[in-house]
């Protein structure tokens, strides 16, 4: 593989920074546990995990992005990136306002994730091949074209965190990011935030755009992603996470996805 070669974090920076291509397409593979420290991008990416576990963070909020999604990460966002478990990364980098309403996409001021139609997905497997040459035949011209039309198309999926900037409200999230826990109580954290039950509520949808009770749920579902495509049982998984039973588990986990945790698990694997 030439340009579509895995490149190095430094090469990768600088061929974004550089290159005069519309478009920009890099392979990556990554081992467990590699971290990326807070960078941005002179231009939008499309960041999408063939296989493994990606967790985005910015000052804003949280993104975990598994197999069968991406996520889109506006121009000059800062972010950073964990790898929670080998990842074969592939992403797209768009000259700024390539991709933009005038198209169909409500471009966003922070990211968000997206499935990945198999349209899509096979178009970044084909843009990798293409390489990041300014002269290009009419059939990588088209391909280019396609994938920039579909990016728009492509719905969004719940696996954000958006963080609150109320500093009792954002340790509470904080706290519960490193033990997610169904079981706590909307007046436990009343109490530790010294607020009543309806200013909480009040104050922390105004701050996040989520209620409280969907914002923890989307927090277990996003701390169950990873173990999910490791194979972790789902019982186990269930009630690690505070839930009574695994249907209970389930029973959530398809309400926000659309799909259980067992399918969702086959699905990451293949």
């Amino acid at each position: 593989m030439s340009s579509g070669a895995l490149v190095s974090l430094a090469n990768r920076i600088a061929l974004v920074e550089q290159s005069a291509a519309a478009v920009i397409s890099l392979a990556s593979d990554y081992p467990e546990g590699t971290w990326v420290a807070p960078h941005s991008h002179p231009r939008d990416q499309l960041l999408h995990a063939l296989s493994g576990v990606v967790d985005v963070s910015t000052e804003q909020g949280n993104w975990r992005v598994p197999p069968e999604t991406a996520l889109w990460i506006p121009a000059g966002c800062v972010h950073a990136v964990e790898m929670l478990g080998p990842v074969r990364m592939r992403s797209v980098y768009v000259k700024a306002g390539h991709v933009t309403p005038a198209t169909g996409l409500r471009t966003p001021q922070v990211p968000r994730v997206v499935s990945m139609s198999p349209l899509a997905r096979a178009l970044v497997l084909e843009t990798i091949g293409i390489g990041n040459r300014d002269c290009l035949d009419r059939r990588e011209q088209l391909v280019l074209d396609l994938l920039l039309h579909e990016i728009p198309r492509l719905p969004e999926q719940p696996l954000a965190l958006p963080l609150p900037r109320d500093p009792r409200l954002l340790r509470l999230c904080q706290a519960f990011i490193a033990d997610p826990c169904a079981q706590v109580s909307l007046d436990g954290w009343a109490a530790q935030a010294a607020m009543s039950r309806r200013s909480l509520s009040r104050h922390f949808r105004q701050e996040t755009g989520l209620t409280l009770d969907r914002w923890r749920q989307q927090a277990c579902v996003m701390a169950a992603l990873p173990r999910l495509v490791r194979g972790d049982p789902i019982t186990q998984i269930a009630l690690d996470l505070g839930y009574d039973s695994p249907a209970a588990f389930t029973t959530m986990f398809r309400r926000l996805l659309g799909v259980g945790p067992r399918a969702y698990a086959q699905s990451g694997a293949t």
